[in-house]
């Protein structure tokens, strides 16, 4: 048998935590949201493709094909850097110092 401070102890509990519960929402408020959230998220998604083009030479303008826009993005930060990696190397052979931390950012990166 429990002690009458027990008992006090889980009333006042279960009062405390019926007072915090938010109501439970239904079925169709939960698909509501799930709908919401997955178009939030498609949103987001044509947002940065969108913006890929903008920043990709030869994007502009033309139908988005995800599958090309990565494509061509990759290709273009492999350029990038391969052209950072050959500034690196100039400025070296003519006597200068790049910081090493500089020089992990090319190599760790987007190797061919």
């Amino acid at each position: 048998m429990s002690s009458p401070n027990n008992t006090s102890t889980s009333s006042r509990e279960n009062a405390a935590a019926g007072a915090d519960e938010k109501p439970r929402l239904t079925e169709e408020e939960k698909k509501q949201n799930h709908i919401a959230s997955e178009q939030k998220r498609r949103q987001a998604i044509r947002e940065g493709f969108d913006r890929l083009t903008e920043l990709v030479p030869g994007l502009e303008g033309q139908g988005r094909s995800e599958g090309l826009v990565l494509k061509r993005t990759v290709e273009y930060m492999r350029q990038q850097m391969q052209e950072r990696r050959a500034l690196i190397e100039r400025i070296e052979q003519s006597g200068g110092h790049v910081d090493d931390e500089l020089k992990k950012l090319v190599c760790s990166s987007f190797n061919p």
